[in-house]
């Protein structure tokens, strides 16, 4: 079996030995993948609507990994017990749908050892609401897929809030200016090109309200260039 980029990037984060849950499964692929090379012992694949779940069923019977996993049904970490898993993978989805589902059972997400997650969208929000509520980003990475980039972090529950310096940190992790890699330049590039259209759509609107608003956008610009 054969991963995507992001899907392989995603799946080299998780420990070796360990026992996943991975919620939003979809065909199941990160779980298999992990189960065929003997990278973990056991996995639960999980997602909330019954078709996804029945294309990871016939992946896992396809590859004859029954013995070896738990399919369930459900809503996000819902599914799970306290200490069922030792790491938990929520990918593909918004990151204010993330942070809902690590809320919804907090027992569940803070007991776990590692946190991989994959936003799609609202990445701030999701640093936000881990760095106010206890958990420590430990990583952060890039990867390129179908002309796309895609972020990717894993987090870990401490008990201590972790207040980034300045608010920019929340749009791009501190933890990525640690690990630039060669996707950072264009990741940083792209948000100043979507900042900078943003202020040229508001070119010539007057209100004290726009005027506030584009002296935001020039701010975060010049913090967003000051991060190359």
């Amino acid at each position: 079996m054969k991963l995507t980029d992001r899907l392989y990037k995603i799946a080299s984060f998780v420990t070796d030995g360990k026992r996943i849950a991975d919620i939003g499964t979809d065909h199941g692929y990160i779980p298999v993948y992990l189960l065929k090379n003997n990278k973990i012992p056991f996995a639960i694949l999980a997602d909330i609507n019954k078709g996804p779940l029945e294309n990871a069923r016939k992946e896992v019977r396809h590859n004859s990994l029954e013995n070896k996993t738990d399919l369930r049904c459900g809503s996000g970490i819902e599914v799970l017990e306290k200490g069922e898993v030792d790491e938990i993978i929520i990918a593909g989805m918004g990151g204010i749908l993330i942070a809902d589902i690590l809320e919804a059972k907090k027992e569940v997400a803070q007991n776990a050892e590692k946190l991989i997650l994959q936003p799609m969208q609202a990445q701030e929000e999701l640093r936000k609401y881990l760095l106010n509520n206890g958990y420590e980003i430990m990583e952060e990475t890039l990867e390129n897929e179908d002309f796309r980039i895609y972020e990717i972090m894993t987090a870990k529950y401490t008990g201590k809030n972790n207040i980034p310096e300045d608010e920019i940190y929340y749009e791009v992790g501190e933890k990525l200016l640690n690990n630039k890699n060669e996707l950072f330049t264009e990741f940083i590039n792209k948000k100043i090109r979507s900042n900078k259209a943003i202020l040229d759509k508001l070119d010539g609107i007057e209100s004290e309200t726009i005027s506030e608003k584009r002296r935001e956008i020039e701010i975060k610009i010049k913090k967003l260039e000051n991060l190359l």
